[in-house]
């Protein structure tokens, strides 16, 4: 366990945490934004490999899940029901495309939510970042 006396100017500087939850959103180093922080769908790296920063600390665990049903469920929600109400179609018809958007929208999304959870531990000094 550090003291207080034992932390230096460097480690106790604040971290922004918009700029860094921005570049997890683009799947890149919450550091320098320059490094990939993916190797592959969801694997974190164990560092970045343009500034070194370690990232294997992340414990983001359901919190990209959670997030991603939360915005796709609410977004085709309102979809669904303004699609619903203008266009009147089949409802087969309806349900196939809803769950083909809900798919992808949520294939496409769970990367990025998984960047904005340990871009965000960054910033905020969390699990050993």
């Amino acid at each position: 366990m550090t003291t207080p006396a034992q932390i230096t100017p460097t480690e106790a500087a604040p971290r922004p945490w918009k700029p860094a939850v921005l570049r997890g959103l683009r799947l890149r180093c919450p550091n320098c934004g320059e490094g990939k922080m993916l190797h592959s769908y969801l694997k974190v790296k164990d560092s970045c490999g343009n500034c070194g920063q370690p990232l294997h600390h992340n414990r983001a665990d359901d919190g990209p899940a959670y997030l991603t049903i939360l915005l796709v469920g609410h977004l085709l929600g309102f979809v669904l029901h303004i699609t619903y109400i203008t266009y009147r179609p089949d409802p087969l018809t309806l349900a196939l495309i809803m769950s083909a958007v809900t798919i992808g929208a949520s294939l496409a999304l769970l990367p990025r939510m998984k960047g904005l959870v340990v871009a965000y531990q960054w910033a905020k000094r969390m699990h050993g970042f």
